[in-house]
């Protein structure tokens, strides 16, 4: 029999680090005004002690990023923050922003004006974040948004993020989870043409996906049966074979494979007609959707979700959360951004990891 935790022990906080985008984006700001909410002050969602005990693990952030930058930005909007400059195996610092030195940009990009060097900074820092959540110094990585161009421009040949922390992560299945309080949608193929979607929707790319997602769920959001609806791709799953036949002969073959390999424990439902499954899953019915494609799955989910959505890439052997949002260059230094993306994104890693860590504490 297992014995009851001990709550009277100590427990270490949960560090998380925010990586600082695009110095010339929204990132500066958003950073510094989650700050000043003081949001991260409270035990982390998903611990074994609830926050209203007021004795779960705490959750706090350090920024790794350039102290210049920030500095100007908070000046510039007029907010007040102090700035404190934190390394690896320091506490963080009580009642300042703990920043992590990894650029000292010279001169510091305008905003909306991103720049070479602002490219080369914006992939030292998802470098230096992932190096310390391998390493046990940091629980998790929350990521505000990158210039995809720049980041190339500065030597990092990525078609983005997710592909950058796969290769770091030498992780060869992984994919994107947009998640939130009440919808949460995985993606078969993301980034290409329309006219490309039907070849990218194979057997072999749904199971994967399938498996992937119920085992985020299970791992990452302590769901221990959960239930998945999928998608179709064609209108009215195809009305047999009326507007297409991709369900008949790819995906329901996938779900009757994913299924053996996942066993009793996951649901899966469908292929669903797309105009439904969404509004089925949102009022409870389902944990996730696996859309087909990336419009299918990200006009609902933003629809709901279009403050506090979250992107997650699954599959990974660290824990990374992002905003759902880009770099926003035509309002940066405006003082209109707003944190709550970050803020969810935040607040996410930390469940996530306190999710893991009571997984790893129950099958010890």
């Amino acid at each position: 029999m297992n014995s009851p935790p001990h709550h009277d022990q100590p427990q270490k906080p949960l560090l998380i680090g925010i990586t600082m985008g695009c110095p010339a984006g929204i990132g500066p700001e958003i950073i510094l005004r989650l700050h000043l909410e003081r949001e991260l002050a409270r035990p982390a969602v998903g611990s074994e002690v609830t926050a209203e005990t007021g004795s779960g693990p705490e959750t706090a952030v350090v920024v790794l990023g350039d102290p210049t930058v920030l500095a100007q930005c908070a000046r510039r909007l007029d907010l007040a923050v102090k700035i404190s400059s934190w390394q690896p195996g320091q506490p963080p610092r009580a009642g300042a922003l703990n920043v992590l030195p990894v650029s000292a940009l010279d001169p510091v990009p305008l905003p909306g004006r991103p720049t070479v060097e602002s490219g080369r900074a914006m992939g030292e820092y998802i470098t230096k974040a992932v190096a310390l959540v391998q390493s046990g110094e940091l629980a998790a990585m929350s990521t505000c948004p990158i210039g995809k161009d720049m980041l190339n421009a500065g030597g990092y040949h990525y078609p983005g993020h997710t592909e950058m922390l796969a290769a770091l992560c030498n992780c060869s299945e992984y994919a994107m989870m947009m998640a939130g309080a009440r919808l949460r949608v995985s993606l078969v193929s993301i980034h290409r043409s329309l006219a490309l979607v039907p070849e990218a929707v194979c057997e072999e790319a749904v199971v994967r996906l399938l498996r992937l997602t119920a085992r985020a769920l299970q791992r990452d959001f302590a769901i221990p049966r959960p239930r998945l609806a999928v998608a179709a791709l064609n209108p009215h799953a195809g009305e047999g074979g009326m507007f297409g036949d991709e369900e008949r002969r790819i995906i329901v073959p996938a779900m009757t494979k994913a299924a053996a390999l996942l066993g009793d424990g996951v649901s899966l439902t469908g292929p669903r007609p797309p105009d439904t499954v969404f509004y089925q899953a949102s009022r409870g019915d389902f944990d996730a959707v696996v859309a087909m494609y990336h419009d299918q799955g990200l006009i609902p989910f933003k629809l709901l979700h279009f403050q506090d959505g979250v992107n997650v890439t699954i599959g990974l052997p660290i824990i990374r959360t992002s905003v759902d949002h880009g770099t926003a260059y035509d309002i940066a230094g405006r003082g209109v951004a707003d944190p709550a993306s970050l803020r969810a994104a935040c607040l996410m890693a930390a469940e996530i990891a306190a999710n893991r860590s009571a997984r790893c504490r129950d099958q010890a």
